[in-house]
């Protein structure tokens, strides 16, 4: 029994002694040099270096904040929220008032993109850092994220609406009068609208009458979809009538990017009888809330006139889902609408786009409660150079309607 008693204090002696010596092992440097070192690691991008050497100093000093606190945030760096999220709970729950943990922990969340409990870390923040700039500037920034993302679902809940009916068949009609000694204008358009597996189609016919003039074009559009961030846009039209362009054609590529904007390039062709016109053009849009903007410039480069330059602002508000919006639509430069002006029975189609104009367009569009209809009003007012006297400028009132009707 002695004997017993004896090994099991020499085992006891031993475990301690190798303990100890682990315990010297692990760490017996300068906390505040290793603190530097691997942050200078960190940043360099040797993350798994720098955190090595953080669990090192905090074996021997756990209460070391800075060390924890940069061991966080690499964590997070890399993706791997929720080991971030031990650090910076142990150091949130010790250290109050320690802002930078704070901001730290909350932006650990947006990146996790676990907005609505970044959201509630900045109201238990605010409790300990009262009215702190900072804090409150995250926290107005996380209420406006949460709201994008509410808007995004609100127009993906609309889309997968219309992916329910995939077939739409819209009629629009429109007239445009005007202060000077010109006949009214009329326009109507008949389209059809067919969600595809790749994306959608839309053939489309439109009717004019310009000028005493009447014509009709054959038009199709096609949206295909390459991946979920990535879009298209393809244009063809044709019509003999000498108010339109006998061909017509356009592609466009669109990319959404982070944050809830998008931006897109691309070009359209308008081929006449005598003459042809290539413009250029793009967006960028963005969603703030309930609101959508999109800038849309339009240039037509020329050897022997220059550059023709057009802009293009388009803001919607929201209301209960993406089909039902208020809309200000709003065009400075030469006209991008074509409203095209034959004087001594030859079409100033190349005239045409380095007229002076601007347009001011108000549109409400709304559905009914089934949300299988679309209803659509605008009212507009126009300013623009006459194409057969430079410098003159005439008034014209414009209102159109359209309704549209989905089914499967």
């Amino acid at each position: 029994m002695n004997l017993l008693k004896h090994l099991s204090s020499i085992i006891a002696m031993l475990c301690c002694a190798l303990f100890s010596s682990a315990q010297d092992l692990a760490y017996n440097g300068n906390p505040d040099t290793s603190y530097f070192t691997a942050r200078d690691l960190a940043f360099a991008g040797e993350r798994d270096a720098a955190r090595d050497t953080l669990k090192q100093v905090l074996t021997k000093y756990p209460d070391y904040t800075d060390v924890r606190c940069l061991l966080a945030k690499t964590y997070s760096w890399d993706n791997e929220f929720d080991k971030a999220r031990l650090q910076f709970n142990r150091i949130t729950s010790g250290e109050r008032e320690n802002k930078e943990a704070w901001i730290a922990a909350i932006k650990n969340e947006q990146y996790a993109k676990n907005l609505n409990i970044a959201l509630g870390m900045t109201n238990k923040a605010l409790l300990f850092l009262k009215d702190d700039t900072d804090i409150l500037t995250l926290k107005a920034e996380i209420m406006q994220q949460i709201s994008d993302k509410q808007l995004l679902q609100n127009v993906l809940k609309a889309t997968k609406n219309e992916e329910t009916t995939n077939q739409s068949i819209t009629l629009a009609t429109q007239s445009e009068v005007f202060d000077a000694e010109l006949d009214a204008m009329y326009y109507g358009s008949l389209e059809y609208k067919k969600q595809t597996n790749w994306g959608v189609l839309i053939p489309r016919l439109t009717f004019n009458r310009r000028f005493n003039i009447n014509g009709i074009q054959a038009e199709v559009d096609a949206y295909p979809r390459f991946s979920k961030t990535l879009s298209g846009y393809l244009n063809y039209g044709f019509s003999t009538s000498p108010i339109f362009p006998r061909h017509r054609i356009g592609g466009e590529v669109l990319k959404e990017l982070p944050k809830a904007m998008e931006l897109s390039l691309g070009f359209r062709h308008l081929s006449f009888e005598n003459d042809d016109a290539t413009i250029l053009t793009g967006t960028f849009g963005i969603y703030r809330g309930n609101y959508y903007a999109v800038l849309r410039p339009y240039v037509v480069p020329d050897s022997r006139k220059g550059i023709g330059v057009s802009g293009n602002l388009l803001v919607r508000r929201y209301l209960k889902d993406g089909n039902n919006f208020l809309g200000l639509n709003l065009v400075y430069g030469f006209d991008t609408e074509l409203n095209q002006f034959i004087v001594d029975g030859e079409l100033l189609a190349e005239t045409l786009l380095y007229l002076e104009a601007q347009r001011l367009r108000l549109e409400y569009q709304f559905t009914n409660t089934k949300g299988n209809n679309l209803y659509k009003a605008n009212l507009g007012v126009n300013r623009q150079e006459l194409a057969f006297s430079s410098g003159e400028l005439f008034l014209s009132i414009t209102a159109g309607i359209s309704y549209q009707v989905k089914f499967r």
